[in-house]
């Protein structure tokens, strides 16, 4: 495996495999967007983002729907499961909350990666609990091999691979990186 650069290295050229470029990535959001929005559009619902990898992509998301007249609320769940390792610990904890209620309102869950499905159906569970009328799951990317229950829609059907860039991170690093890219083998 490539060993890669301390924090704070500069990014170079090469260092990751180009999975998906800027410009593939605004299409899928938007494509995805256009997907959505009729079911989106009777103005009850509230996005709710899983912090930290999904915040670029719920941030394109929402401006997308805004482009096609949805204005929808917008909050966020910090949940944990990875750390700073490759594979999720099992355990998902929530490190902040809501700031607002989201009781009697549909909820459009957004998260970076589905793989084991582990954090949507705990999320789900959570919101369901704070008295959601229903919640609605969408990732960016998801896995090939992700189970196939408990995700509604996502953008791409990327490849088998560690993912990095476009928020998703290595141990806390590469979340800022202009595309999807892949770590090495």
């Amino acid at each position: 495996m490539m060993r890669l650069p301390r924090k704070g290295t500069t990014i170079t050229e090469g260092m990751f495999e180009t999975v998906l470029t800027s410009e593939e990535i605004a299409q899928r959001v938007d494509d995805l967007a256009e997907r959505m929005a009729p079911d989106l559009r009777d103005g009850t619902w509230t996005a709710v983002v899983i912090l930290l990898g999904a915040t670029p992509f719920a941030s394109d998301l929402i401006r997308a729907l805004g482009r096609r007249g949805i204005d929808i609320g917008f909050d966020a769940l910090w949940l944990e499961s990875y750390r700073d390792a490759r594979e999720s610990s099992g355990r998902v904890l929530v490190r902040a909350d809501l700031s607002r209620p989201v009781r009697d309102r549909k909820v459009l869950l957004i998260d970076d990666v589905f793989d084991s499905g582990r954090t949507l159906s705990f999320a789900r569970s959570h919101l369901m609990a704070k008295g959601a009328l229903d919640v609605k799951s969408c990732v960016f990317a998801r896995k090939p091999d992700a189970v196939r229950e408990g995700l509604d829609h996502w953008a791409y059907e990327a490849p088998s691979k560690y993912l990095v860039g476009y928020g998703m991170d290595d141990a806390g690093q590469w979340r800022g990186l202009p595309y999807l890219g892949a770590i090495p083998e």
